[in-house]
């Protein structure tokens, strides 16, 4: 009896480790999927704000009660035209794209929101103008000379859409090349960066 006690106790004991583990994976699945997402950066397009492989929590909450603002960090898929850095339509010389293609790239993508639906944006020696106004981007890392850091001629952005920049501008292939980004492809705003240790703060 005492033997058969004990097995019984043990089975007992693994039913309510595989329970407790298989809660905690839900849990952990389902914070994912609706409330929190830990993202990796994977290049540099963000520097000096984010650095490559510094980790960052992703807000999955606050789109279904709101729109993004201008400057905020968006974690996001971009359209398929990001795969190779092609618009999905045609513009004129010295404009930035105004059409994203009507798939989205499976790949996620970080940047910074720099225009929403309604703005006219130019860019010039890197910098965001905005209604003809330069805006302050003190985040930014500006250059004047990489392809895409001067399109001074201005394009509306669409209405329901984001345009998408990295503070890096010289090294980021962005909305510049692939257009804005419909709000549905939108995963969470970055808010929080937790490593490494020596960079946990507030973005």
């Amino acid at each position: 009896m005492a033997k058969k006690g004990k097995e019984q106790g043990a089975a007992g004991s693994l039913i309510e480790l595989v329970t407790i583990v298989a809660v905690a994976l839900g849990l952990a699945l389902g914070i994912q999927a609706f409330l929190v997402k830990p993202f990796r950066i994977p290049s540099e397009s963000m520097v000096p704000t984010l650095a490559v492989g510094q980790r960052v929590l992703v807000d999955r909450v606050a789109l279904r009660f709101s729109d993004p603002q201008r400057g905020d960090v968006m974690v996001f898929k971009p359209p398929a035209g990001a795969d190779e850095n092609s618009c999905g339509g045609s513009h004129p010389e010295g404009t930035a794209c105004n059409t994203p293609t009507k798939k989205r790239s499976d790949t996620n993508f970080i940047k910074r929101v720099v225009a929403v639906g309604g703005d006219k944006l130019s860019v010039r020696a890197g910098r965001v103008y905005i209604d003809g106004k330069l805006q302050k981007e003190s985040f930014i890392q500006p250059d004047d000379e990489c392809s895409i850091c001067n399109l001074p001629k201005p394009i509306t952005i669409p209405k329901g859409h984001f345009f998408m920049m990295g503070d890096n501008r010289g090294e980021s292939a962005d909305s510049r090349e692939w257009g804005p980004v419909p709000k549905k492809w939108l995963i969470g705003e970055a808010r929080v960066t937790y490593w490494p240790p020596g960079k946990v703060g507030v973005l």
